[in-house]
This record gives structure tokens, C-alpha cells and sequence, in this order.
């Protein structure tokens, strides 16, 4: 299974680095078609997630591509809210079975909303840039940014799925003139301290596999690097819609 884990980290890594489709929305699945628990698959993931991306934070940092203002007051719903949702899960006397359930049925409505967003990210990007209004260049909606972070910390905790496709389109929802190499770096930076929390707490609770997650880091960082190399390559035109009709069938099985 060790080489299986690898060759699954390989894949992801791959898929990532070419079309920039969040890892957590590809990782879990197969995690749980490899079957490790629910639980498990998450808190392992958002470790995973963690480590994966805090190497983008350096090269968008270094470009100056990340607002620690919107970053901040993300993480200031998101965190929180983390850490109440782990709270929640290992202190309100839920047997393994129901937690796995109910973990199982976040995944699952997380991949189909992921899928949606992939789908039609252009479209909604088109539409919101088409009818913002410009705005001061300070111009900072807090509490609306400290919403969209507690509604991604809860989501993520639950599911290691939304950092990626559904945090970048929200933040962008809010912040439609927001350059799109800021949009993402800002997306990337959050995403740390957030998969941080979540991964730590899962870790707290037992749902944490170090030796599966050093094994899917040795295939993906090989991934990553090779898929950011041939993205011009492959027709992405494709291939995204190919992973987000994958994401809907697979997040209907596990709702049902």
C-alpha cells in the first residue's frame, strides 16, 4: 500500500500543479476508496494541505502577491471557527460511527460545491466584474471577510475540502478588483493557518496517519513540479470539466 500512497500523492500532485484544482477535493476521495475512515482522511489531508502550500506562501510572499489585511480577517473567522467545529466534534458525545457519518455527508456537499465552482468560476468572475463598483484602494469589508472565514473553517474542519476553489471564488465575490495573482496568493495564505489548526485538532482527536501523509508527500512534490511544467501543454479546457463532473458523481454517492 506504501507504493499506492505514493502514486496517489504522485497523481494529485500532478493534477494540482497543472490545473490548480484543490488538492483536498482529489485527495480525500481517494483516500477513502483506499479505505481509511472518514476521520482520518481528513485530518490526514488538511496536514497534508498545510505542508504543500506553505511553499506557495514563500514564492507569493516573495512576489509581494499575499494581502495580510484580507488574510488576517479571514483567519480571524476561519481559525475560531476551526477550532469549535473540533471542539464540537470531540466534546459533544458523538459515537465514531456518526462522526464518520456526518463527516461523510460534508464531504460529500463540499466536492459538489467545489464542482460548481470549477464549472462556472469563469462565468461568476465575469458576472461580478462586470457589475462592481470601484472602490478606494483601503476599502476593507470586515465583517463580510470574517463571515466568508467562518463559513470556510467550518467547511474545511469538517471536510479538509473549500480552501481552494470555493475560498478563492468567495474572496473574490468580495473583492472583485482584487489582481488575480493577489487573489490567489491571499487564498494560499489563509489557506495555512487554517489547514494548520484543522489538521492539529483532527490530530488531537486520533484522526491523523503520519506515516500515509509522508508517504503522499513524497509522490507530490514531484507531482507538483512536473504538473506546473506541462500546464500549457494539456487543453485545461478539458480537464477541468472531466474533474469536476468526477467531484459531482463522487460527493451524490457519499450524501446518499
Amino acid at each position: 500500500m506504501e507504493l499506492a500512497y505514493i502514486v496517489a500523492g504522485l497523481v494529485v500532485g500532478f493534477v494540482v500543479g497543472l490545473t490548480g484544482v484543490g488538492g483536498g477535493s482529489l485527495m480525500t476521495p481517494i483516500l477513502l476508496g483506499f479505505g481509511i475512515n472518514p476521520a482520518t482522511a481528513v485530518g490526514t489531508d488538511l496536514l497534508y494541505a498545510c505542508i504543500t502550500k506553505t511553499g506557495g506562501v514563500w514564492v507569493h510572499q516573495r512576489h509581494r502577491n499575499i494581502d495580510w489585511r484580507i488574510t488576517g480577517w479571514l483567519a480571524a473567522g476561519s481559525v475560531p471557527t476551526a477550532l469549535l467545529t473540533v471542539w464540537g466534534l470531540s466534546n459533544l458525545g458523538l459515537d465514531t460511527a456518526t462522526v464518520n457519518k456526518l463527516i461523510r455527508v460534508m464531504l460529500g456537499f463540499a466536492l459538489m460545491l467545489t464542482a460548481v465552482a470549477i464549472l462556472f468560476k469563469p462565468f461568476i468572475l465575469k458576472q461580478l466584474l462586470k457589475h462592481s463598483t470601484p472602490k478606494p484602494a483601503d476599502h476593507l469589508p470586515r465583517l463580510p471577510t470574517l463571515a466568508v472565514g467562518a463559513m470556510l473553517g467550518f467547511v474545511v474542519t469538517l471536510s479538509s475540502i473549500g480552501a481552494g476553489a470555493l475560498g478563492t471564488l468567495v474572496i473574490f465575490a468580495l473583492y472583485p478588483l482584487l489582481p488575480t495573482a493577489r487573489l490567489v496568493g491571499t487564498e494560499i495564505a489563509h489557506a495555512v493557518p487554517l489547514t494548520l489548526v484543522a489538521g492539529l485538532g483532527h490530530a488531537s482527536m486520533g484522526n491523523m496517519d503520519y506515516h500515509l501523509l509522508g508517504n503522499l508527500l513524497i509522490g507530490s512534490l514531484p507531482g507538483i513540479w512536473l504538473g506546473s511544467h506541462l500546464t500549457r501543454q494539456v487543453a485545461e479546457k478539458w480537464l477541468r470539466p472531466m474533474l469536476a463532473i468526477m467531484m459531482v458523481f463522487t460527493g451524490a454517492k457519499l450524501v446518499m
